[in-house]
């Protein structure tokens, strides 16, 4: 697909669905559908670097995720260590600088310092964000907002009145991503149509694109299909084109 005369969206959010279902199809373990998702990773990350896409965010593993098996939740917490190990070459050849967001405190400390280890490599690296979602739950990230912003009323650092939606944005775990904070695409894949408390302030309004595809079926000729959608809708905001 052509996608030279679209516009390319600035930020998109990807919530990666039906790994299990992928496996279950194969008659295979659910933890080899997350293996092979992590590969979609791969090829979705250097699709959006191509695309010259600022900001890749996505869903990993969520707060309602460690009510999964222990068996399963332990294989997820090892993944970043494969991803990083076979990517960062990658990661590092195309520019692409790694983040996260989500409670890091009750992650493993082997996955934590993985993690960090790659935020540290790849920090100076200008091009695509490659940002994780990892242990993030939008409500409870509203709720430490809510916290943090009342400490600092109670702290005399600000004033109530002061508060607007452009305070609340710098308190989001998503501030350092700005100006591109706010997902301008939101995709889901395996047919599921519900936003699983995934950047609930920052898809306010973002457009929605979801498909059948399993996340890991899901290709890059699917991605730009996506693209595409995204060209044929209007973004008013709220306001008459």
């Amino acid at each position: 697909m052509n996608l030279d005369n679209m516009k390319i969206p600035n930020h998109v959010a990807i919530i990666m669905d039906g790994n299990g279902r992928w496996a279950k199809k194969r008659l295979l373990p659910r933890v080899m559908g997350h293996k092979k998702g992590v590969e979609t990773i791969k090829k979705i990350t250097i699709r959006a670097h191509q695309l010259n896409i600022k900001v890749l965010t996505v869903y990993a593993f969520s707060t309602e995720n460690w009510a999964r098996p222990k068996d399963e939740v332990n294989y997820l917490m090892a993944l970043p260590k494969d991803f990083f190990d076979s990517f960062m070459p990658e990661l590092m050849k195309n520019n692409v600088k790694v983040t996260y967001i989500g409670n890091a405190d009750r992650l493993p400390e082997d996955t934590k310092k993985i993690l960090n280890r790659a935020v540290e490599k790849t920090q100076d690296n200008t091009g695509l964000i490659l940002n994780i979602a990892l242990n993030y739950g939008g409500r409870q990230e509203i709720v430490q907002t809510i916290q943090d912003i009342s400490q600092a009323v109670f702290r005399n650092e600000i004033k109530s009145e002061e508060i607007t939606e452009d305070l609340v944005d710098q308190y989001l775990m998503t501030q350092h991503l700005k100006p591109y904070s706010n997902p301008d695409l939101m995709i889901r894949t395996s047919g599921e149509i519900r936003l699983s408390n995934f950047l609930l302030w920052q898809l306010a309004y973002s457009e929605f694109y979801f498909t059948d595809v399993l996340w890991p079926d899901f290709s890059t000729d699917d991605f730009d299909q996506a693209i595409a959608a995204y060209n044929k809708r209007q973004r008013r905001f709220g306001k008459i084109s």
